[in-house]
């Protein structure tokens, strides 16, 4: 919360950046010609931000020349999956246990 004149509080919003000034941001961070206070000063974001950012550009940058990306969407697709088997079983078992309890 932020202290404002009178003493009320407001909240403050948190901002949401896109995925392309992300890149934006990270790529320029990346080639090094600004640093990252300076490529904080120029798009008013905070300089731990732009190293996360940095962070994770590279990371993906690894994952997509060793194939990992392709086998993370597999992952997280099959990761659904089980989790759709798992949320039947769990309505066919509250809908059993529901109908054994309304008969007593």
């Amino acid at each position: 919360m932020v202290l404002k004149r009178g003493g009320r509080f407001s909240k403050s919003k948190r901002r949401k950046f896109s995925a392309e000034f992300k890149a934006k941001v990270a790529l320029e961070a990346l080639t090094g010609e600004l640093t990252l206070a300076e490529l904080a000063s120029k798009y008013d974001v905070h300089p731990t931000m732009i190293a996360g950012w940095k962070r994770q550009a590279k990371e993906g940058m690894v994952a997509s020349f060793s194939g990992k990306a392709v086998n993370v969407q597999k992952d997280a697709a099959a990761e659904i999956r089980e989790l759709h088997a798992k949320i039947s079983q769990l309505t066919v078992e509250k809908d059993f246990l529901e109908r054994a309890l309304a008969k007593r």
